[in-house]
This record gives C-alpha cells, sequence and structure tokens, in this order.
C-alpha cells in the first residue's frame, strides 16, 4: 500500500502550517462563526440604548472584525518577514 504524500516543507525550510498561520485563519474565521450563526443572536434582549440585541450584536461585529483582520494581516506579514530573513540567512 502506497502512503500519499503530506504537505510539508522542503528539507530546510520552515513548516507549512505554522501557529502565525493557525491564529491568523482563526481571526478570520471568528466573524463568519459570529454573524452566520443566527440562532445565537435572533432575540431581542437586552436592548443596549434602545437598540434591540439582534442589531446592536451584528454591528458589533463590525469593528471586531475589522481589528481581527488587521491582526490576521499582521501575523502573517511578520511571518513573512521572517521566512524571508531565514530564506537569506541560508542562502550566505
Amino acid at each position: 500500500m502506497t502512503e500519499t504524500p503530506q504537505a510539508q516543507a522542503p528539507p530546510g525550510r520552515p513548516p507549512i502550517v505554522t501557529p502565525a498561520r493557525v491564529v491568523a485563519g482563526l481571526c478570520l474565521l471568528a466573524p463568519f462563526i459570529g454573524t452566520l450563526w443566527v440562532s445565537t443572536y435572533a432575540r431581542t434582549g437586552p436592548e443596549l440604548g434602545g437598540v434591540p440585541f439582534f442589531y446592536w450584536y451584528q454591528l458589533l461585529w463590525v469593528p471586531l472584525s475589522a481589528a481581527l483582520t488587521v491582526s490576521a494581516y499582521l501575523l502573517m506579514r511578520r511571518e513573512e518577514r521572517r521566512r524571508r530573513a531565514s530564506e537569506a540567512g541560508d542562502l550566505r
């Protein structure tokens, strides 16, 4: 029986799946889960300043989504810099 090759980094390269990539993926996944799982917020109470929960919960996700997207971007940018630095170090 032959084994299927798994997605692994070539020797001397950083791994393909890193903790930073997992965290960035979770940061991008959270807004989808928070807004598409309607049964968690399909109610009117508690109200915030007279606005039903259904509305202010969704509006709360706008800045949260922006913050999580920026966090994911910064994590990936930092990892890319580290990868390039390690590749430059390998070339020397």
